[in-house]
């Protein structure tokens, strides 16, 4: 526990404060990066708007993943530290590498309001006899460099190699099944008839997973948790996990952009295999699918497709799906009978993760 004018107060009537976690995990990634990007830049001038972009990817951030790290950490009965916001600091990154590549993948223009890294990076060789190509290829390297980095600020947190050593193998899976789903979603992109076991399945590890129960069950691992507490956490993870990308494509169509950062078109521009799509598929007649290849094939009819998913009351449908997901978990919660600090925070992660704006 910190004192009581620091950064974070895990007892007491208030109970845990997101916000002063969040500046505690920002000051941790924003000196990381710095350091990161003047290396880079030591290296050649020309970088410069190489480290610029790998600085503003990790600019901005719920830290969520860091949170649930932390808590992980927490419900194993380990006490507060920075050694461990630096390890939970290094799931930010992760996630930045991811958002980076999925941008690139999606051709996304916007992320928090600002161009993506592809876009933002064509300033940078507009001299090149392919500008859009090589900002592409530039934007990619950041991707993998900020997921290196990551690895660095994880093993360099502070921890003890034996702490370390405990969470190594889940590293690997996390990565495996990132890209599986990043792979999943690729491949079934476009599909003629799109299922939502198929999308929940995209969703599950695209998402689910590195949101919410690998950087959970990675903390629990650093404090020694065991087979008990390592179960529940899965059991809690994976359904807040889906709950939270069922509520990010409900926003992505529904949300106001304002607040999202996004383009509200993306996932109908792209044909995305989003649970939002399966259901509305689903609980349309043939008239209605008819009417659906029609304006996924134009790609720009993006308020039509709103129109279609209200008429047919898909997206309560989502809203469904992201309430019992999220009972599922909380039930989970409540069986581990975690110390009251950790089971407050969870309780409230996981309705900051569901129910939201942005």
């Amino acid at each position: 526990m910190s004192s009581p004018s620091g950064a974070v107060t895990v007892t007491g009537p208030e109970g845990w404060r997101p916000g002063a976690f969040k500046a505690r995990v920002d000051e941790v990634l924003h000196r990381f990066m710095a350091q990161e990007a003047d290396q880079l830049v030591a290296i050649d001038n020309s970088l410069g708007p190489v480290a610029e972009a790998m600085e503003a990817a990790v600019a901005d951030g719920k830290r969520l993943r860091a949170a649930f790290c932390y808590w992980g950490w927490r419900a194993a009965g380990q006490p507060d530290g920075e050694a461990l916001v630096r390890a939970a600091a290094s799931m930010e990154l992760v996630h930045a590498a991811a958002v980076v590549h999925d941008d690139l993948i999606d051709d996304s223009p916007l992320r928090h309001g600002r161009p993506t890294a592809h876009l933002a990076l064509r300033g940078a060789v507009e001299h090149h006899p392919g500008p859009g190509p090589a900002a592409r290829a530039l934007a990619m390297l950041v991707g993998d460099l900020l997921m290196s980095l990551a690895g660095q600020l994880f093993v360099t947190s502070g921890l003890p190699a034996a702490y370390l050593s405990r969470a190594r193998p889940l590293w690997a899976a996390l990565a495996r099944e990132l890209v599986a789903g990043e792979c999943l979603e690729i491949l079934h992109t476009g599909a003629a008839a799109p299922d939502t076991a198929t999308s929940l399945k995209v969703v599950r590890y695209k998402t689910a997973k590195y949101t919410v129960e690998q950087p959970l069950l990675i903390g629990a691992l650093l404090g020694g948790a065991g087979e008990r507490l390592r179960t529940g956490c899965s059991a809690y993870g994976l359904p807040l996990g889906e709950a939270f990308q069922l509520r990010d494509d409900l926003l992505g169509l529904f949300g106001d952009p304002g607040l999202t950062g996004k383009d509200g078109s993306d996932d109908v521009r792209g044909h995305r295999p989003t649970a939002l799509l399966a259901e509305t598929w689903r609980l349309a007649g043939e008239a209605d699918r008819e009417h659906l290849r029609t304006l996924l094939a134009a790609g720009t009819e993006t308020d039509a497709v709103r129109e279609v998913m209200r008429r047919l009351k898909a997206p309560d449908r989502i809203e469904d799906m992201i309430t019992a997901r999220v009972e599922e978990a909380l039930h989970a919660l409540d069986a581990l009978n975690l110390p009251g600090p950790a089971a407050t925070a969870l309780t409230g992660l996981a309705h900051s993760a569901a129910v939201r704006r942005h």
